[in-house]
């Protein structure tokens, strides 16, 4: 499915996904679980690594520059059927695996860590991008503003009762459904099935992905959203048992990739994915500076 959430969390926002273990009526806790612990400071150290979310600058959709140029980044770019062509000069400083790109490249579109992206201009990182055939450039820049002022993630206390027994049930056929964007556009969002769980004595339904390692991806909004916590969040349990149990842990919201950079184009939460009521905990906002 296309995310963004594939390339600094991978796309980031995600970070290593540990099992928690659902609640079980014990007394709660004294202090959060070490594990939580250091599943948030990985996260943070996720975010804020040089070619974390923080450091995208710009994802530039060559369909909305026909000369070719993109803005802060040389070279001439155009879409040419299943690649991007980039037309460089020795004095344009970009480099292609290392070596100095001068005359046409055929470039395709790639999904792996941006530190190893083999396309750069000095520092940054320049990563082709496609969604639905259309084709974009993406800068991840260290010295971005974003990055080197970041003032860190606002994360709610630790509540073990919001660690959650869940069931998922996969629907028949996969299914898309056309969701608003972060950049305004509108595109497809792959739901794989539901995950149903309960909270404070009611039964509710969140509609998710399957990712490739078998893990489950939601998008999804709630009480607070847009009122103390940012306006949609993420959430990534681990893969469901063969009888389709599976820890619900909203302790590990997290913040989208756009809470750290305004040119992802994270998906908006499907129709249906609002709880009614608040998670105060997980990752809630950006601090502010």
């Amino acid at each position: 499915m296309s995310t963004d959430a594939r390339h600094t969390d991978t796309d980031t926002g995600t970070g290593p996904r540990a099992n928690p273990r659902a609640t079980d009526g014990g007394a709660a806790p004294a202090e959060p679980p070490q594990e939580w612990l250091t599943w948030k400071e990985r996260r943070a150290r996720t975010i804020s690594a040089p070619y974390g979310p923080l450091s995208l600058t710009g994802t530039h959709w060559l369909d909305d520059h026909p000369d070719g140029l993109l803005p802060g980044i040389p070279g001439h770019w155009r879409a040419d059927g299943d690649a991007v062509v980039l037309t460089a000069r020795p004095g344009d400083g970009i480099t292609l695996d290392g070596t100095p790109a001068a005359g046409e490249a055929r470039l395709t579109a790639y999904h792996g860590p941006v530190p190893d992206a083999p396309l750069a201009h000095g520092e940054r990182r320049l990563v082709i991008l496609r969604r639905e055939g259309l084709w974009a450039v993406r800068a991840f820049d260290p010295a971005a503003p974003a990055r080197t002022e970041f003032p860190g993630i606002e994360v709610g206390a630790y509540d073990p009762a919001r660690v959650l027994a869940g069931r998922f049930r996969a629907y028949p056929e996969h299914r898309s459904v056309r969701v608003g964007n972060a950049d305004g556009r509108e595109r497809g969002l792959g739901l794989a099935g539901d995950l149903v769980f309960t909270a404070d004595g009611t039964e509710h339904t969140l509609q998710v992905a399957v990712e490739e390692d078998g893990s489950l991806w939601a998008v999804f909004a709630d009480a607070s959203s847009g009122n103390g916590s940012y306006r949609f969040r993420f959430l990534r349990p681990p893969a469901p048992a063969p009888d389709g149990t599976v820890p619900v842990d909203l302790n590990r919201a997290l913040l989208p990739p756009c809470a750290f950079a305004d040119h992802f184009i994270c998906p908006f939460p499907p129709p249906g994915n609002t709880l009614p009521f608040a998670v105060a905990t997980g990752e809630r906002a950006v601090r502010s500076r």
